[in-house]
């Protein structure tokens, strides 16, 4: 491997841990430059600018959350979906641990700021791209008889990201036990009803949701081909 590739790993490494730490909006060049003990010419010639280090380190970001969440359960092969999912769910969890209950994803995210802003909108794709390939996980488990056909894999996947949500926060306020704890209970919860076969007392899962943007049946497409 060439000096500049190395280098360039070594960068983004570094870059992707102090955003772990103190969120994308901490990387710039000076800073980034003077962690890596590097000149901050030498670090702007490979990036040229503080939002391509940003989007670079985001996309670093992105594959490291693959390999670490995503190929672990996927090499679990013809497995039952529930034990992928579960398989998910805990590398997540950990994954959100790592960083002492901080998610570089959600600490970036700006509500209403999509717009024309490179960032955001890689943001926006990385999320949307996460909550997909969940939901096509579920859509997997109605398929081979693990769950309910007549469940809404949209409303489970918005149900399940509600924990990790609930999750981040009760890190935060508590500590990694209760949040674990209270995340867990809140799984088994779902995939018992997940399982049953008389949704009778759920009729909100049975309600037809707002056609999905564009962009997400695209990115949904992409991932059932994974």
């Amino acid at each position: 491997m060439k000096k500049g590739t190395l280098t360039k790993d070594h960068i983004l490494t570094q870059g992707f841990a102090m955003a772990s730490e103190s969120g994308l909006d901490s990387l710039t060049i000076g800073a980034l430059a003077k962690r890596c003990s590097l000149s901050k010419s030498g670090l702007f010639a490979h990036f040229q600018s503080k939002q391509n280090l940003q989007l670079a380190v985001l996309e670093f970001a992105n594959q490291t959350f693959a390999e670490r969440v995503i190929s672990p359960a996927r090499a679990l092969g013809d497995d039952p979906i529930e034990r992928k999912l579960r398989q998910l769910l805990a590398l997540w969890l950990d994954w959100n641990y790592a960083f002492h209950g901080r998610c570089m994803f959600l600490d970036a995210w700006q509500d209403g700021q999509v717009g024309d802003d490179p960032l955001q909108q890689a943001l926006h794709a990385a999320v949307h791209q996460w909550l997909d390939y969940l939901q096509i996980q579920i859509e997997k488990g109605q398929r081979n008889g693990e769950f309910c056909s007549q469940l809404n894999a949209k409303q489970a996947t918005f149900e399940l990201y509600g924990l990790y949500l609930a999750a981040h926060v009760f890190y935060s306020l508590e500590n990694a036990k209760s949040s674990q704890a209270h995340f867990w209970q809140g799984v088994d919860g779902l995939l018992c009803r997940w399982r049953r076969r008389d949704y009778s007392l759920y009729p909100s899962d049975l309600k037809m949701l707002d056609s999905e943007p564009a962009h997400w049946a695209e990115s949904k497409a992409n991932n059932a081909a994974k």
